[in-house]
């Protein structure tokens, strides 16, 4: 088998945490005659499509200490159910145990990789995908409706919105970090309470007179152009890789995708691509309008939108793969990205977000809690 690397955390590629999938591996999960047609680079688990009998399938393992079958089953049933709703979703063909290995087997889906070998944060190729890319993520939040199961249990590598959801954000936080006992001894090398109280109270601080106008509904998560399938007219055909997803709020998901897609956060600079955010939110709006309520919410939930993931990674990083360069950059993400909404070219772009949804918002800083 030739050397696979897999996507790192800056730009250039590293050796996989995860030993890639070989042939012997898919042949027991998915049948004789299995074999390997590409591996993903992606960094979080090992994956692959896989061809068995004429037939392509993607086939996923990640450690149990990554994701059980329970947790599996979480994200199982949000799929069912959004294909029994009529959108265009994986289906879930297997799941299966092995030793220390969970297996997922999928469908592939119908459309184009486009972006199969971009890195996260990397930006939409145009406007007219930005726009897309959008109103898919608006016609998914309309079939996501009706499920309505409980949050996902404490697991690594789901991005939540728990803490920053509720009104005392401190003790939410301290109940989320005990839960998660490898958070909290990796958070144990930072000084993250100092750091909570600096940096991310002020900014629920303008979040929480919104919170009480945002309605639960199981989100995506991770919604980038790499998640996604593409026709050659620039459409969403299909729509990948539920495994972040759980119960959080619609504007949760649509601030998601523009922190994902539209801020370049490994350029030096961090360069918006201001027509991509406008493209995104429109074509979000022109299938499922706003709330009052939620327009308000979404610049004041940008900025804190990737925390509770970034300190799932932390966990992840400290506990499971054990790299201390990984759990201080997953730290410098929690902290940084939101340090960075309040410097100036952060709020030009919750500035231009609230325009874009019709918001008002005052652009003094919030006082420090806390």
């Amino acid at each position: 088998m030739s050397s696979h690397l897999a996507h790192g955390l800056g730009t250039d590629p590293v050796e996989p945490d995860w030993a890639p999938l070989t042939d012997d591996e898919v042949t027991d999960v998915v049948g004789v005659g299995a074999r390997v047609m590409w591996r993903s680079p992606r960094p979080l688990s090992a994956a692959a499509v896989v061809e068995r009998d004429g037939r392509r399938l993607f086939v996923k393992r990640h450690h149990v200490r990554v994701r059980s079958p329970e947790g599996l089953a979480e994200e199982h049933a949000f799929l069912r159910h959004l294909r029994e709703h009529g959108a265009p979703v994986v289906e879930v063909l297997d799941a299966a145990v092995r030793g220390t290995w969970t297996y997922e087997v999928h469908s592939t889906g119908a459309g184009e990789d486009l972006y199969r070998d971009a890195l996260s944060w990397s930006p939409f190729r145009s406007p007219t995908h930005a726009t897309a890319a959008g109103e898919a993520l608006a016609r998914l939040h309309l079939a996501a409706r009706g499920f309505d199961a409980p949050r996902r249990q404490a697991q690594p590598l789901v991005a939540s919105f728990t803490v920053f959801a509720a009104q005392d954000p401190w003790d939410a936080l301290e109940r989320y970090v005990h839960e998660r006992p490898q958070l909290a001894s990796g958070l144990g090398a930072f000084p993250w309470r100092e750091d909570t109280r600096r940096v991310l109270l002020p900014l629920h601080e303008r979040l929480a007179p919104h919170l009480p106008g945002l309605e639960p509904l199981w989100t995506h998560n991770d919604w980038h152009a790499s998640n996604l399938l593409w026709d050659r007219d620039g459409q969403v055909r299909t729509v990948l890789d539920f495994g972040m997803s759980d119960r959080t709020t619609a504007v949760h998901d649509l601030a998601t995708a523009i922190e994902r897609n539209t801020v370049q956060w490994l350029r030096p600079g961090y360069p918006v691509r201001e027509d991509d955010v406008i493209a995104l939110v429109d074509g979000y709006r022109s299938v499922r309008p706003l709330s009052p309520a939620e327009s308000a919410a979404l610049p004041e939930l940008l900025p804190l939108v990737h925390a509770e993931f970034a300190l799932s990674e932390l966990g992840y990083f400290h506990g499971v793969t054990r790299s201390a360069s990984n759990t201080r950059l997953a730290y410098d993400y929690c902290m940084g990205h939101a340090e960075w909404f309040a410097g100036e070219a952060g709020r030009h772009l919750l500035n231009l977000v609230a325009r874009a949804v019709g918001a008002e918002r005052g652009d003094a800083p919030a006082r420090t809690s806390r």
